[in-house]
């Protein structure tokens, strides 16, 4: 397995993979990989012969109150877990290789990115966007594959393939989960052994979302007044969202449409880690 820190290199090995006529997957990360990302570099592996793992913690998707000086760096044990998934490269730049000396331009993508959190993280979706596209230039994948877990980021991330005209598709695969529903995610080690052991209260009230869902429930205030109902009463807890909205677009009408697929959402606040979440639903029928 190769460990590769440039750009140029990163793209010398991926048009070698195109000459030979191979393909190339390829899972974006910010490292601190779990079983998670794991399923993603299996995924990948299935499907082509070579997978880059990109391992960068992005400052441009960082508030200026935010996580990015904690947030975990674990690189000799990520290239472990690629290695033991099926991946081939793992491609690890600095900063400077990402971002060179005069850069200048940040990428916007409307739309997807203004409720939920884009409104409540500003320029949050600037710098997955950004960087998302630096990646995908410098690995120059036939593939990208991203976890359902961050479901607004991966709207966002099929509109900037689409409206870029990026070569490359984009496979979204299903959140993995702790056996009590918790969603995997690299931010869950700073929860405390209290927090830990509420916060599957997140899944237990999307899936409670998810149920109504079934019963065709239309109205979306009906969501958001059933599902908080399961963690309104905890201390120490802050709901950012707690809602329903139509699963394309994110859009949020007062009723939604008898079989029409919604994404249930969650951004909840336990002690001082903030945990996401989702659920896919279809109004009036099975699990979407």
């Amino acid at each position: 397995m190769q460990i590769i820190h440039t750009v140029s290199e990163m793209q010398a090995f991926a048009r070698s993979v195109r000459a030979s006529g191979q393909t190339l997957g390829c899972v974006p990360t910010m490292g601190a990989l779990h079983a998670g990302h794991a399923s993603l570099v299996r995924e990948a592996a299935a499907h082509h012969e070579h997978v880059v793992t990109s391992v960068f913690v992005n400052p441009t998707q960082f508030g200026p109150n935010e996580d990015f000086s904690r947030y975990p760096r674990t690189l000799d044990s990520d290239i472990d877990v690629v290695r033991a998934h099926g991946g081939t490269v793992v491609f690890a730049p600095p900063v400077d290789e990402m971002y060179p000396s005069g850069t200048t331009t940040m990428i916007h993508v409307g739309g997807v990115t203004a409720p939920y959190e884009g409104a409540l993280r500003p320029g949050h979706f600037d710098g997955v966007a950004t960087i998302v596209c630096k990646l995908l230039q410098a690995i120059l994948p036939d593939e990208a594959y991203f976890g359902q877990k961050d479901y607004q980021q991966t709207l966002v991330i099929k509109q900037l393939v689409h409206d870029l005209l990026l070569p490359v598709r984009v496979t979204v695969c299903p959140t993995v989960r702790e056996a009590d529903g918790l969603a995997m995610s690299s931010r869950n080690i700073y929860l405390s052994a209290e927090d830990r052991q509420r916060a599957s209260t997140i899944y237990r009230a999307l899936r409670t979302g998810q149920a109504l869902a079934h019963t065709g429930e239309t109205r979306r205030v009906a969501y958001e007044q059933l599902m908080r109902d399961d963690i309104s009463t905890l201390h120490d807890v802050t709901i950012d969202y707690l809602e329903a909205a139509r699963a394309a677009d994110l859009s949020t009408p007062d009723a939604f449409e008898h079989g029409e697929e919604i994404v249930l959402l969650a951004a909840v606040r336990m002690g001082t880690t903030r945990l996401i979440d989702n659920l896919l639903a279809c109004v009036g029928g099975e699990t979407a």
